[in-house]
């Protein structure tokens, strides 16, 4: 590829936001050329073999023929540099960095997408894509394995949220949980509360409960999701009612049938 050559990329992955994203990301750089997108893997053996792009952005996982059955039908031999997208943390990455194959982990940020990125473009420069092959013989090796993995996965409860990915202005942002304050509901929305930054998602209070962990954050109200280590004090007036004050000094309602369990959780009640 001399400097007068764009990048021929192609994404592949059956999530449209998934592929919008990538869309944006891509349509940045004046040196790339999208020559297409594939919405599943017969697509994107088609595309693969018709089109001859010089990277593929690949998702690992989709219903019925999957990223690593892509490469197994091309053959790792055929393959173009790929960089893997994949929204499993757990048994996945592990394969990619054994093999020394680079990925995206969905959510991503811009920056990490910018490593991998320029890590794709040094290896076409530097005319490693052969290397690249044998990494991806051991990826398929241990393919089985993976299977398994992924089906433990599956079978097991869900991990709780670490990151939440908010769309400003045609941009993803990614709020790490562990800098979350408090939740509020707002009409279909939720309010995520960072410091003096407020971030609006659409997504369901209960949704949020369920996947938040328990140990550290606590539905106070219908409304209302806190992090227990944020709570000062839970105040209480005369008339019955209740609430908890932040360190940040905020006040939050809490509902009455969530009084009790509160101060349990605050180690108040014995």
């Amino acid at each position: 590829m001399t400097a007068e050559q764009k990048l021929r990329v192609l994404i592949v992955d059956d999530e449209l936001l998934a592929r919008q994203r990538l869309e944006d990301l891509l349509a940045k750089k004046n040196e790339v050329e999208l020559i297409g997108m594939a919405v599943n893997g017969p697509q994107a053996v088609e595309a693969i073999r018709s089109q001859a792009p010089d990277l593929v952005f690949l998702d690992v996982q989709m219903p019925g023929l999957t990223g690593m059955d892509v490469v197994r039908e091309i053959g790792p031999e055929s393959m173009p540099a790929v960089i893997f997208v994949t929204a499993y943390d757990h048994y996945a990455l592990k394969a990619f960095e054994v093999a020394a194959l680079d990925y995206l982990l969905k959510p991503f940020e811009d920056e990490r997408f910018e490593q991998a990125f320029l890590r794709a473009v040094k290896t076409l420069e530097l005319r490693q894509v052969e290397t690249m092959t044998g990494r991806l013989v051991t990826l398929l090796q241990g393919r089985e394995d993976l299977e398994q993995q992924a089906a433990a996965v599956a079978e097991s409860p869900p991990a709780y949220l670490e990151r939440i990915a908010v769309e400003m202005r045609g941009q993803v942002r990614i709020v790490p949980v562990k800098k979350i304050d408090y939740i509020t509901a707002s009409g279909p929305y939720a309010e995520l509360h960072v410091g003096q930054d407020t971030y609006l998602i659409r997504e369901r209070m209960q949704t949020l409960e369920d996947r938040l962990d328990p140990s550290v954050f606590f539905r106070i109200h219908r409304s209302a999701i806190v992090k227990l280590e944020r709570i000062e004090a839970l105040l209480h007036s005369a008339g019955g009612d209740y609430a908890v004050r932040l360190k940040d000094g905020r006040r939050l309602q809490v509902s009455r049938s969530r009084r009790e369990a509160l101060e349990q959780r605050l180690g108040l009640t014995l």
